[in-house]
């Protein structure tokens, strides 16, 4: 009955803030005081979008395309998508399953308001990205964090998917490479997750918004697993660099699109059109060269700050295999990340990422390190960090 379903601000009372905001206002704050601060906490690529993105941008406006667009996503972006799909992957993505969304944010919020229900349960990592839950609890349902830990890569298991599935368990979310580990999973671990969610007809949501920032090993998508069952979700956010332009996409199985179609309409109407315009570009020959060459930048950005952290004393469990994040074990210096990022900050100016934020399981001992700004940035933060140390 409607009237039993709870009060959305009864739903969201117990969200907790993010203690990465409250550590960017005072490092801006600090900033604009003339304290100069090393940023490595927020997870946004310092890059500009590219430049043909840009001149796409102001070309749509110039011609006056600021009108709508379908609800699902401007036709030729979605071709755009699909063709990428199979020109980078091999995979074949009809465009009929591509929804354009204001960033992934849009995509999760859509994918979530069609699949829970009051009471409903989804299974997510912990750590992992904190706003995940939170829109599970704004639709009424129940976030099962399952802990997974370093020494296993933070990798969730099949076993421990199927140990907490009940006949509430809606779902299945999951982020590769994943926020805040930067960690990466074979498409053998997908395969076995996919099949684990499958059997009891539960639904997989797959985040790949870092899935362009891989190192060392082939790129792959989660759509490689087939079409029922299978939500995957991507942004042109990190890798396309394209934070502002809020934008991204989701690839549903078809029986779900006129759900997501309507719920769109509903939301959000459309994503903002300029953006869907400027992102055709970001396909292009000439932009993904300068992404290449960023990715290649963030690569050697991530090789020496982790060798650079390592020996300092911070304990991490090999070079993560994507993203833009080194998430490090602070046991020899606190058991409190919250304390140590703003001590860190307030007496070294070096702003990090406590891991409370990314959930419960041992978060205290962790912090999030984000190689989002230039090399000698960040060999200046880890000067900063020694001398904290000492």
């Amino acid at each position: 009955m409607p009237g039993n379903r709870p009060l959305l601000s009864e739903r969201m009372a117990g969200i907790a803030p993010f203690h990465v905001m409250d550590i960017l206002a005072q490092a801006r704050e600090m900033d604009a005081r003339g304290r100069d601060v090393v940023h490595m906490e927020v997870g946004e690529p310092d890059f500009p979008s590219p430049q043909p993105v840009i001149d796409m941008g102001i070309q749509s406006l110039q011609q006056g395309k600021t009108h709508y667009t379908p609800a699902l996503g401007l036709p030729a972006l979605r071709q755009s998508i699909s063709d990428y799909y199979w020109s980078r992957f091999r995979v074949r993505v009809d465009s009929s399953r591509i929804v354009i969304t204001p960033g992934a944010s849009g995509a999760l919020q859509l994918v979530l308001g069609i699949l829970v229900n009051p009471g409903d349960k989804v299974l997510m990592a912990d750590p992992g990205y904190p706003c995940n839950r939170h829109m599970v609890r704004m639709f009424g349902g129940e976030a099962v964090p399952l802990g997974v830990k370093a020494s296993r890569n933070f990798a969730l298991t099949n076993d421990q998917v199927i140990r907490h599935w009940d006949n509430r368990t809606k779902a299945l979310m999951m982020a590769t490479p994943a926020n805040p580990t930067g960690r990466l999973l074979k498409l053998q671990q997908l395969q076995f997750l996919y099949e684990a969610v499958r059997a009891p007809d539960g639904i997989l949501i797959v985040d790949e918004i870092y899935q362009g920032l891989v190192y060392e090993r082939p790129v792959e998508t989660a759509l490689k697993l087939g079409q029922e069952n299978l939500f995957v979700v991507n942004s042109f956010s990190k890798f396309f660099g394209m934070t502002g332009w809020r934008l991204g996409w989701v690839v549903a199985p078809p029986a779900y699109v006129p759900a997501l179609d309507r719920l769109a309409q509903n939301i959000f109407l459309a994503a903002p059109t300029m953006a869907q315009y400027a992102a055709l570009a970001a396909f292009q020959p000439e932009a993904q060269e300068i992404l290449e060459q960023r990715r290649k930048v963030f690569q050697a950005r991530r090789d020496y700050l982790y060798d650079a952290l390592v020996k300092l004393g911070f304990r991490i469990q090999g070079k993560p295999e994507g993203a833009f994040y080194l998430y490090a074990d602070i046991s020899a210096f606190s058991r409190d990340s919250f304390d140590f990022a703003g001590k860190l900050l307030d007496q070294a100016a070096v702003a990090i990422t406590p891991g409370r934020d990314f959930g419960e399981y041992r978060t205290d001992k962790f912090v999030r390190f984000a190689y989002t700004t230039d090399l000698e940035r960040l060999k200046l933060g880890v000067e900063r960090i020694a001398a904290f140390l000492a």
